[in-house]
């Protein structure tokens, strides 16, 4: 039997790797459902290869247009059109993978409808962790994470009792200015920040990966997804990015999931689990991968992720209001709007000005996602 998925951002960078990877294990797994936000020309030409039973555009004009182009495939429009792909009836996994807030109602959705959730979009849990793992949990909904750190957690784990873990540790590239001097910080440009040193991906994500923005909003789905106190989720700069993520258990034994960094090990993991199939990456090649670097993540240079783990310690709307704010921050320095230091620094001072409110429900955490936006982009 092959397992049936829906792909909730099939345009995206792990979208179109889902798809790459469905086409590599045909015999595994069978694509009924894709959505996006308007690419559909990308769209169309994924429909002819996977041959959807449905497909949702984001933009409803875009979603006229291509039903059009594919007479043969029910298209549908619309933040509804997206929910209808991610509660599809014969999808049985839920590919997460919409950047951004846009993703919450529809993963929200699928959790509902008790779809098993490949999760790909950290700001699900960032945003609104304490309304979707409890629903999850008394649904007995299946989560498995998709980010390379957290599916390596995942790996390690494998069932173990919480209360044996000590530690988890992410590990992180620390990104292209690790290395530069605080003094220079003021002169990174757009494409400086652009060339993560390991990862080709989206723009949003790579800026969050330079400032460190990534870790903590890792930081924050990681306590979420695993249930541990803030204190035993660290972070380790680790730049040649061959461990993803380890777990230290109370005995003192490690456990490290280690590979090439490339995002089809875990992505294909979270399609085909508690299977795993072939993958395309040759054996590791110990003898010219001998070295592992670890370092302490320096937060004077890098605030972004100390102001993660201030809206955890925090709690309530401040995660939310943090991770919006932080997605109109940086989509204002990739317009050269604002400079690279101006994200942390403007952050830090909605984050200090926002009314945290301790009571959580889908309606306040898009209240609060709308008013972060707005006002992030003014500050």
């Amino acid at each position: 039997m092959r397992k049936k998925i829906s792909v909730l951002g099939s345009t995206g960078s792990i979208g179109k790797n889902v798809l790459k990877i469905a086409a590599n294990i045909k015999e595994k797994v069978e694509v009924v459902a894709l959505a996006a936000n308007q690419n559909i020309d990308l769209l169309e030409e994924q429909a002819l290869e996977h041959c959807p039973k449905l497909i949702a555009v984001y933009d409803k004009e875009q979603a006229l247009r291509l039903q059009k182009r594919v007479p043969n495939i029910r298209v549908v429009g619309g933040i509804e059109g997206i929910c209808e792909v991610a509660t599809y009836h014969e999808a049985e996994t839920v590919v997460a993978a919409i950047v951004g807030s846009i993703g919450l109602i529809p993963t929200i959705e699928a959790i509902k409808a008790k779809k098993t959730i490949a999760l790909a979009n950290k700001e699900v849990l960032v945003a609104a962790g304490g309304v979707v793992i409890p629903l999850a949990k008394q649904l007995g909904v299946f989560i498995i994470p998709v980010d390379s750190e957290h599916n390596a957690i995942f790996q390690c784990l494998d069932q173990e009792e919480q209360s044996s873990v000590r530690r988890i540790i992410l590990t992180s590239s620390g990104g292209p200015f690790r290395e530069w001097k605080a003094e220079r910080l003021s002169q990174i440009t757009v494409e400086d920040a652009l060339k993560h040193p390991n990862f080709t991906m989206g723009a949003k994500i790579t800026i969050d990966s330079s400032t460190m923005m990534n870790k903590g909003l890792e930081v924050i789905e990681a306590y979420w997804l695993f249930g541990l106190a803030l204190e035993q989720v660290e972070v380790l700069v680790h730049p040649q990015q061959k461990i993803h993520g380890m777990v230290e258990f109370v005995d003192g034994s490690i456990l490290a999931q280690m590979c090439e960094p490339d995002m089809v090990i875990p992505i294909q993991y979270a399609m085909t689990y508690p299977e795993r199939c072939r993958g395309p990456l040759k054996p590791y090649d110990f003898i010219n991968n001998t070295r592992l670097d670890f370092y302490q993540p320096d937060i004077s240079k890098f605030r972004c992720l100390d102001l993660a783990y201030e809206a955890l310690r925090t709690g309530g709307t401040l995660p939310c209001y943090m991770n919006a704010a932080n997605e109109v921050l940086v989509h204002r320095f990739l317009k050269k709007e604002i400079s690279w230091v101006g994200i942390s620094e403007k952050l830090e001072t909605l984050m200090m000005n926002h009314q945290c409110s301790q009571t959580l429900s889908l309606e306040a955490i898009l209240e609060v996602d709308t008013l972060a936006r707005q006002q992030a982009q003014h500050v």
